[in-house]
């Protein structure tokens, strides 16, 4: 079996830009019967205006969609944000016995006594699990010597008001490490793109930015 460490990844799907923010005026507008006032300038100020004032339901008509790659135990803390789709890597159908990645955990210097340990203790686990196989167990029977730390793909659509309070929970100090590690980098990029519906969203800018998970817009499939 091959056993592989990677730095987690932030995968984005979607086209972001302002013709969503021209979108969502456009639905916006219907409410006060107000289109007459579109015009190539007017959809980031109607959009702050509605933000503003709290009206974010008129944001929820538009979705991003992207794709974590991190560890399960930061997939079981993102799929509680209730109002999103899901499809995630199954530890039950998927057969790990050629290859098996962990996430690496930054907060444990390479070369250091407890990334010793760590990594004893995820290959320890890998060879169990190639061992419950040999027995004839099937995946779904073997996955429960898996540790947290075991490499997971999660694609997620979260529609921007789901966005805006996902990224007010997980970037902030309180935050487990390792989710504020995919989702400082993703808010950053959302904010760049469309400033007008992120930039008022504060996150823990003392973490590390060489702990940023890497941004990438479509790639190849993950392996």
């Amino acid at each position: 079996m091959e056993i592989a460490v990677i730095d987690p990844q932030v995968i984005i799907q979607d086209e972001i830009n302002e013709s969503i923010l021209k979108r969502i005026e456009r639905y916006g507008r219907i409410c006060y019967k107000s289109e007459r006032l579109i015009s190539e300038a007017s959809a980031p100020g109607f959009v702050r205006n509605l933000i503003d004032r709290g009206h974010e339901s008129v944001i929820e008509h538009e979705k991003i969609t992207v794709i974590f790659v991190t560890n399960r135990g930061v997939t079981h803390e993102i799929v509680r944000h209730r109002i999103a789709s899901y499809s995630q890597e199954s530890t039950r159908y998927c057969n790990y016995q050629n290859k098996m990645v962990f996430i690496r955990p930054y907060y444990f210097p390479e070369g250091s006594e407890a990334y010793a340990i760590w990594q004893e203790a995820v290959t320890a686990a890998a060879r169990a699990y190639l061992a419950l196989l040999a027995q004839g167990a099937r995946p779904e029977q073997a996955r429960g010597v898996l540790p947290a730390d075991l490499k997971s793909e999660i694609v997620v659509t979260y529609n921007l008001r789901e966005w805006r309070h996902f990224f007010k929970l997980r970037t902030n100090q309180r935050a487990h490490p390792q989710i504020r590690q995919i989702a400082i980098p993703a808010l950053l990029e959302f904010k760049q793109k469309i400033p007008v519906v992120f930039d008022d969203i504060a996150y823990d800018s003392g973490f590390p930015a060489a702990a940023y998970a890497c941004v990438a817009y479509r790639p190849e499939q993950p392996e």
